[in-house]
């Protein structure tokens, strides 16, 4: 379909554990984005802080906290709902992260629309 392009294998998504790190391009500008699995379904948001704009994981991938139940911004501590993306504790509370559409097809996590997946 016109639109999508491919992220990552499905396999390559563990339910609370790592994440996928991409760059898609919005506005002409790369933008760091990730994406990961939670409840059985993958969820993706751009990689920046509600707070401040740093990246989320702490070490590529890691975005989950220990428990693999919340994401948390390694920086200052911030806790998001993965499936929503809003932030529940710390600095940025109430403040939600920018989702990114994707979808999964064929064994594939596909981002959907937009100006795709950057090189």
């Amino acid at each position: 379909m016109a639109g999508e392009q491919v992220i990552c294998r499905s396999d390559a998504l563990e339910e609370g554990g790592a994440g996928v790190r991409f760059s898609m391009v919005q506005a002409g500008e790369e933008v760091p984005a990730f994406v990961v699995r939670y409840a059985g379904e993958a969820h993706a948001y751009e990689n920046r802080c509600a707070h401040v704009p740093v990246q989320l994981d702490w070490e590529p991938g890691a975005f989950f906290d220990h428990s693999g139940l919340y994401l948390v911004c390694a920086t200052h501590g911030a806790t998001y709902e993965p499936e929503t993306g809003r932030c529940i504790a710390g600095p940025c509370k109430g403040r939600r992260l920018r989702k990114v559409p994707v979808a999964e097809r064929d064994g594939e996590v596909l981002l959907l629309g937009g100006e795709g997946v950057a090189p």
